[in-house]
């Protein structure tokens, strides 16, 4: 085959081949939403001049192609693997696997984030409690804490983050439990930590703040494997988690009321057990406002619990000590409007957020 012949073929191959490639992607169904990652996939943009002379249109065009690529979820397991195992990354996009579990990283502490958190949990205090109220505020460390200096990645000083919480949150007593944890007590695929396995957290809190906690469970295993936020995100080859719960008899009396879709709940959600994100079985996940109400307990003992959502699966460990556990979550509540719903009237108060909250505070409101 002579030289010019044999270009000829190689250029006509090589159109084919992209043709077909652009066709096929074109063509190819596009989902809306990434079950693995969790998100909301980049949707095709609208074509206008305005939109094409400003960049927007091609910046928003190449964002729609990326996530709905052919394939793209086998392609991101090789890439993820490429980056970890032959290229030996520390991280890819954020995320690492240390010891069999992944997690996020988590760096540098930024001290402005944490002052904007205080000032926040401040203004709900000075607006509506008094000294009739007990005001207790605490730290969940993320599980870099436990995971990231020993394995060689980037770390904020965890140490230092809870003292200034304990001296700049002046306004409430601080309850250390960084102590009670461990890496073993969070999940390998997700960033919450373990239900059954805070039981002595949830019994440091109770102490402290002078409430009765539950001293015998029964430990309920759901039969489907739980697969957390990061096993999308990564693409890691990880097995996935077994996520438990706990019952007893005061969990088994309660009601749970959700203030924000006006109905009665479970304290455990089991068609959420078995959606997207089953860690939303406990209290149906991050809701504005919440009650849980225990006939059983002692009358007029009443907690308001502020919380991201760890909060949700140590909250029921508290009912045979309160006759109410109000939860609020202010990143889906404007705090200046909580006087219309909650009466904070001779309660204690607990502010109960993880590091990656008081870190990235700004999505409280």
């Amino acid at each position: 085959m002579d030289t010019g012949l044999k270009n000829r073929v190689i250029c006509i191959l090589f159109a084919l081949v992209f043709g077909a490639g652009l066709l096929f992607g074109v063509f190819w169904p596009k989902a809306e939403y990434s079950e693995q990652e969790r998100r909301k996939l980049a949707q095709a943009p609208q074509l206008s001049a305005e939109a094409v002379w400003s960049g927007r249109f091609m910046r928003a065009f190449e964002a729609h192609i990326t996530d709905t690529f052919p394939f793209r979820d086998t392609f991101r397991r090789v890439n993820a693997w490429a980056a970890a195992d032959m290229f030996r990354r520390q991280d890819y996009h954020g995320l690492y696997l240390a010891d069999g579990y992944l997690a996020a990283v988590e760096y540098p502490f930024q001290e402005a984030s944490l002052n904007y958190a205080v000032e926040r949990f401040r203004f709900v205090c000075q607006k509506y409690l008094t000294e009739e109220n007990a005001v207790y505020v605490s730290v969940i460390p993320d599980k870099n804490c436990f995971l990231a200096e020993e394995s060689g990645h980037l770390c904020m000083d965890y140490n230092a983050l809870e003292q200034q919480v304990e001296a700049k949150a002046d306004f409430a007593e601080y309850v250390s439990i960084s102590d009670l944890l461990e890496k073993e007590d969070y999940y390998k695929t997700d960033t919450h930590w373990r239900q059954e396995k805070i039981i002595d957290v949830a019994k440091r809190l109770a102490k402290r703040m002078g409430a009765a906690c539950e001293e015998e469970y029964t430990l309920h295993t759901l039969e489907q494997d739980f697969y957390g936020v990061y096993y999308g995100q990564a693409a890691l080859p990880i097995a996935p988690d077994r996520l438990q719960y706990l019952t007893s008899k005061a969990i088994d009396a309660c009601r749970v009321y959700d203030w924000e879709n006006r109905k009665e709940i479970p304290v455990y959600h089991m068609e959420k057990a078995a959606g997207a994100d089953p860690y939303e079985m406990f209290l149906s996940g991050s809701l504005s406002l919440l009650t849980i109400e225990n006939p059983d307990a002692p009358k007029g003992k009443k907690l308001i619990l502020f919380r991201d959502s760890f909060g949700s699966s140590i909250a029921p460990l508290w009912v045979s000590g309160y006759s109410q556990i109000t939860l609020v979550d202010i990143r889906y509540i404007q705090p200046e409007f909580l006087g219309n719903f909650v009466d904070f009237k001779d309660c204690d108060v607990l502010f109960l957020y993880s590091t990656l909250t008081w870190n990235n505070s700004e999505t409280l409101n």
